[in-house]
């Protein structure tokens, strides 16, 4: 059987990676919070005159709590910004409430990857809320009940497709903002390559996670699979 502490040494890597990554995102918003929009527009503005230029009417805008904890959620149809975002008449701030606007777009158009990641949701709520559980049980009782590690690897596998599926609706989500940006004119030529760079600090975000999750399945699989040795 592989040995356990490769899982430690995949679980210290990729939270060191994603702190790392984290920690320069938070740098470049912080830094990019000091550009201001061309016209003075806040994260709010910029939302509702995107959805204002592609047609899409029956979105609310709200604002919550917390850093960085701006998204969109489909069941509801509500573009939620972050305070710093909602109200923030800078570079950034157009840049995350666009790309959130971006999800709205890809919803209202039917985007084919977002369709499929949202069908996802009720599996992988239900997979997150067990897989664990029954993947450590599956370990303990991998020689006598190797069929019960199999099932959690299933479920860790959705999990999984999941985070991949992610990548290219988030960066579908930041191509839209960032031409919609340019073409708007909320961003200069300089301003841009700014908003560009806080997006792609924003995307490495969900490389990790699911580079990690990928990561991890397969130690899973070369478990069950070792399970004779």
């Amino acid at each position: 059987m592989i040995g356990l502490p490769l899982i430690w040494i995949i679980f210290i890597g990729f939270t060191l990676l994603s702190w790392l990554v984290s920690s320069q995102l938070q740098s470049r918003f912080k830094k990019y919070s000091k550009i201001p929009t061309a016209n003075g527009m806040t994260g709010r503005d910029v939302v509702e005159k995107m959805l204002r230029d592609n047609g899409v009417q029956g979105v609310k805008i709200g604002s919550v709590e917390g850093q960085l904890t701006d998204h969109y959620n489909p069941a509801n149809k509500t573009i939620n910004l972050s305070h710093e975002v909602y109200y923030g008449a800078n570079v950034a701030a157009a840049a995350v409430a666009a790309h959130e606007c971006g999800h709205a777009l890809q919803h209202a158009q039917a985007y084919s990857m977002l369709q499929l990641r949202s069908a996802l949701v009720p599996v992988v709520s239900f997979a997150s809320h067990w897989v664990q559980w029954i993947l450590l049980a599956g370990i303990l009782l991998v020689d006598t009940f190797p069929n019960l590690l199999l099932i959690g690897i299933a479920l860790f596998g959705m999990t999984t497709l999941f985070s991949i599926i992610t990548l290219p609706v988030e960066i579908d989500a930041s191509h839209r903002a960032l031409a919609w940006l340019r073409n708007s004119g909320i961003t200069t030529y300089e301003s841009q390559e700014s908003a560009k760079d806080a997006l792609k600090w924003a995307a490495y975000t969900y490389v990790i996670a699911a580079l990690s999750s990928l990561a991890t399945l397969l130690y899973y699989i070369m478990i069950y699979l070792g399970r004779r040795d």
